[in-house]
């Protein structure tokens, strides 16, 4: 008769998983605020600016590898925003409009 045994895990696999899926969600975050800091310079730059800070700060803070797409995530967040005071200041609106 047999009987089957299984190895056990070893600690080195077990805390790999956890890190390296927190890494690939700060990556996908760094993205994301890369992303939406460029479409919200066109668009809806009273939401999206902020979104795209936060998810910059959270990517950062997360230890990401795509630090340089955070980064510019943070600046077009900042840049959204400011963007968002030039309108309000210059014409008293919260969109573009063109004429």
């Amino acid at each position: 008769m047999t009987t089957l045994t299984t190895a056990p895990a070893t600690t080195a696999t077990a805390t790999k998983r956890p890190s390296a899926a927190r890494s690939s969600q700060a990556d996908g975050m760094a993205v994301a605020s890369f992303v939406l800091g460029l479409v919200g310079t066109l668009v809806l730059n009273i939401v999206l600016g902020p979104c795209a800070l936060v998810l910059g700060t959270l990517a950062l803070t997360r230890g990401t590898t795509r630090r340089g797409r955070a980064l510019l995530g943070l600046a077009l967040g900042a840049a959204d925003l400011l963007l968002l005071a030039a309108l309000t200041a210059t014409d008293g609106t919260l969109s573009w409009h063109l004429g």
